[in-house]
């Protein structure tokens, strides 16, 4: 961006994932699997893919006075990431378990700091060419205030929200989802968040959501994704690719799409460097790009 700020700017979650893999789970007993540790967490897996796909990146989040906080702010910034992170000195940082099965995966999270983030820890404006929003950040009342200043505060050409997780969103009310994220103009949804945002078949619910926000992207997984803007419906394919693990996947398409965004790409060309990067996150046990 000229003047040296960023291109893309994420306000989201940065979390430390425990991934759990194994063949099944035995109540009561040990069954063999895989366990790793990695950086994670809504914020900083969009914020590392935009800085992948070139963009200037700047991400903002909260994390604790711990091991775990100053080891994903070194993660970030080690893949080219401007990190503003607050130490909250009385939470943890965030903690995200991952069960994963058959190249899905069931999630129990923890988000510590994350819950505590406020309208102080952003700046008065947050100037980009485009800033994402993490739907998180309205889910938790001590949060949700930062979610809305976020909004309120951005000024850019693109100010997308994610809604990041449909029984969330459900448990949340749609119709005060909506009313909360007024001030974006592009949704970045999965089918099932979609669907239960308008109560409507997934493409039916991409044009809806259009008509409130301007433009709607709805993720469909392996079948790709569709982005509706002007009164078109476009779409691009997800690539062939074996799930290793799908955590991620949505969060490398947000920060993909939004550095094409950012760059001046159209929206065909958007949704396919978006789809290649969910696919790229998908396949790979990892989730960052390498």
């Amino acid at each position: 961006m000229e003047g040296g700020g960023p291109d893309v700017i994420v306000v989201g979650d940065l979390m430390v994932d425990v991934s759990v893999a194994a063949r099944a789970l035995v109540t009561g007993g040990d069954v063999p699997g895989e366990v790793r540790i990695r950086p994670g967490g809504s914020g900083a897996n969009a914020a590392v893919w935009a800085a992948a796909a070139g963009a200037h990146t700047h991400v903002y989040g909260r994390v604790g006075a711990d091991l775990a906080g100053r080891l994903l702010r070194d993660a970030v910034e080690e893949r080219g990431v401007e990190a503003s992170l607050t130490v909250d000195a009385e939470a943890r940082t965030g903690t995200l378990l991952v069960v994963r099965q058959d190249g899905e995966r069931s999630m129990v999270a923890d988000r510590g700091a994350n819950g505590h983030l406020s309208p102080a820890d952003l700046p008065a404006r947050l100037r980009a060419r485009a800033v994402l929003v993490s739907g998180y950040a309205f889910f938790d009342p001590g949060s949700e205030p930062a979610g809305v200043a976020a909004l309120t505060r951005a000024e850019a050409p693109v100010v997308a929200v994610d809604p990041a997780s449909w029984p969330l969103v459900e448990a949340y009310g749609s119709d005060r989802f909506l009313a909360a994220t007024q001030g974006a103009n592009l949704i970045l949804a999965n089918a099932r968040e979609a669907e239960t945002l308008t109560r409507l078949p997934v493409l039916e619910a991409a044009s809806e959501l259009a008509k409130r926000y301007g433009r709607a992207c709805v993720k469909l997984g392996p079948e790709g994704a569709v982005l509706v803007q002007g009164g078109r419906m476009f779409s691009a394919r997800a690539g062939v690719v074996e799930a290793e693990d799908t955590t991620g996947a949505g969060d490398a398409f947000d920060g993909a799409l939004l550095a094409a965004l950012a760059r001046g790409a159209g929206p065909e060309g958007a949704l396919e460097e978006a789809c290649r990067a969910g696919s790229r996150a998908a396949s790979s046990a990892d989730n960052w790009p390498g």
